[in-house]
């Protein structure tokens, strides 16, 4: 595996060595207290850099017109399957990133991250999900324990990628889509909160639509920043649904990013009629954006097939 970063500029590469070692004194302090074995054997074994960083490509523009940023996105391998809950061991390094990002500026560019074991690492190649073969491929690692190299990787054949591909999306966009219009009778019930809590909903199930049917790959987690960012790495017809230029626009968006807890136990939580209509309609327009890239990736699955 590569472990290069001279294509990125040198402010870029003092960034991540900044957001690794974050990342290490955090898991440091959530490993520190260990009564049990496994604990007091925690590892980081790698953190593989992927995405436009790791490939060339990334988009720093958050001070233009459309506000767009690239991410950096980042594997973290661990040697144990109790070490990939994101609560107990990395809401703390997740914390710390955001301050740093947002409040003392030491980071400049947004971080998602996600963890696996080894194994589930090496399974991801084995069963030839394309996600993991392309961290293979395209990855950096910026820290690791050894030289092993992940396994090669290997490949589905087509007509096993096909299946797969339909399978997920026979799954998923009907799921987003009856999960949005819950939503929308929801709000035309004046169940304003509810209606937040399912719009978020669909959005979560169309954004692991579209990276299930393009990579056979969606990460375990209910973040819509995050997961935004991850079918977004893939496919840039994706950043448009979200009009990111005013402060409004980014606000309405938190909204629904927090709508997951807060729409369901904060007796805070606001939210109007206008705010999930906008919502509503961008999600809507996901939907749609989502449906025309699956039915491509499973088209060009097929020529495959007749191909072969």
């Amino acid at each position: 595996m590569r472990t290069d970063l001279d294509h990125l500029p040198p402010a870029k590469q003092r960034e991540l060595e900044r957001v690794v070692r974050i990342l290490f004194e955090q898991f440091g302090d959530a490993t520190a207290i260990a009564t049990s074995d496994w604990k007091k054997q925690a590892r980081i074994l790698k953190v593989i850099l992927y995405g436009s960083y790791a490939r060339g490509g990334w988009v720093d523009e958050p001070h233009t017109a459309k506000g767009y940023q690239s991410d950096f996105d980042l594997l973290i391998i661990v040697n144990h399957e109790k070490l990939t809950d994101r609560v107990e061991f990395w809401s703390s390094a997740e914390d710390k990133l955001n301050q740093e990002l947002a409040i003392t500026r030491t980071v400049r560019t947004p971080v998602n991250f996600i963890v696996h074991t080894q194994q589930e690492v090496n399974a991801g190649l084995l069963e030839g999900r394309y996600f993991f073969i392309d961290i293979a491929n395209d990855g950096i690692a910026l820290y690791q324990s050894d030289d092993t190299d992940l396994p090669e990787p290997q490949p589905k054949t087509p007509a096993q990628a096909l299946a797969m591909a339909q399978e997920y999306f026979n799954e998923w966009l009907p799921a987003a889509q009856g999960m949005l219009e819950t939503a929308q009778f929801s709000l035309s019930q004046g169940r304003l909160k509810d209606a937040a809590f399912l719009t978020h909903q669909a959005t979560e199930r169309y954004y692991h639509c579209v990276l299930l049917v393009c990579t056979f790959y969606t990460p375990h987690v209910h973040n819509l920043g995050f997961l935004r960012t991850q079918a977004e790495r893939i496919e840039t017809r994706l950043i448009d649904v979200w009009p990111r230029e005013t402060k409004a626009d980014r606000a309405r968006f938190e909204k629904l990013k927090e709508a997951y807890v807060k729409a369901r136990y904060s007796k805070h939580y606001r939210i109007t009629e206008d705010e999930l209509a906008w919502l509503g309609e961008r999600v809507e327009a996901l939907g749609k954006v989502v449906e025309l890239i699956c039915n491509e990736r499973i088209e060009a699955l097929q020529r495959t097939v007749r191909a072969a």
